[in-house]
């Protein structure tokens, strides 16, 4: 099969694809070709990975048009679908060279929306009574494919995104966190959960099977009671 690979460098006049013909087995998965063909073929090939096993979440590329962790992704079931499988980026990321994206803005999304516990009084309990609640959401490790998926972050540079805004749902639900009120405006306000327009694609490309659609349908929820509330 072939596989075409993004290549783009700072100093270059433009991105291309460079093709690579790679011999696939059973078990082999997209990871593992780039690997090979770096270390044959193009030694200069940029990319990132780390655990290799699934679990960091470091390798999320956009493969055949889907983000995908290419360390969990076999290349012979993409290859029935057609004879070249191609491999991008993350959109919605600045580059920094061949398939290397720039996870800062992710980083700064997750601050803006308050994404880190904020200690209260109680002491943390070893069972939460709000913790079924919130185990659908809780396994996010910040991977960036569902930020890549969501066409609001394209169009909307104050939009928190998925992956905050479902870890605001985790904290907002969450007794213990007293950081509710810093993370209000940013959540709820203009550029918030509100700008969401329901695609689901999120949920659809998440490695984890978490779905921050839900998540995000559940803050609408909390904000419309609210209102109820207030009146």
């Amino acid at each position: 099969m072939i596989i075409r690979v993004f290549r783009w460098r700072p100093e270059a006049p433009a991105a291309r694809f460079d093709e690579f013909p790679v011999e696939a087995g059973e078990g082999t998965t997209v990871l593992d070709a780039l690997v090979g063909i770096r270390e044959t073929r193009a030694p200069d090939l940029a990319f990132r990975y780390a655990c290799r096993v699934g679990m960091c979440g470091s390798c999320a590329m956009v493969v055949d048009g889907r983000e995908r962790w290419t360390c969990r992704t076999r290349l012979r079931p993409l290859a029935r679908q057609g004879a070249t499988v191609t491999i991008r980026p993350l959109y919605h990321f600045p580059l920094v060279r061949d398939l290397v994206v720039d996870l800062q803005p992710f980083v700064e999304r997750m601050k803006a929306a308050g994404a880190a516990f904020v200690p209260g009084g109680e002491p943390p309990e070893a069972t939460l009574p709000e913790r079924p609640a919130i185990d659908a959401a809780i396994e996010c490790i910040g991977c960036g494919a569902c930020v890549s998926a969501c066409t609001m972050v394209r169009w909307d540079p104050r939009f928190p995104g998925p992956a905050a805004l479902n870890r605001a749902f985790t904290l907002l639900a969450d007794g213990r966190d007293a950081g509710a009120t810093g993370r209000w405006t940013t959540v709820f306000g203009e550029d918030g959960v509100f700008r969401c327009h329901g695609q689901a694609q999120c949920t659809a490309v998440c490695p984890m099977e978490l779905s921050p659609a839900d998540s995000i349908l559940r803050l609408r929820r909390k904000a419309t009671r609210s209102l109820f509330l207030r009146t």
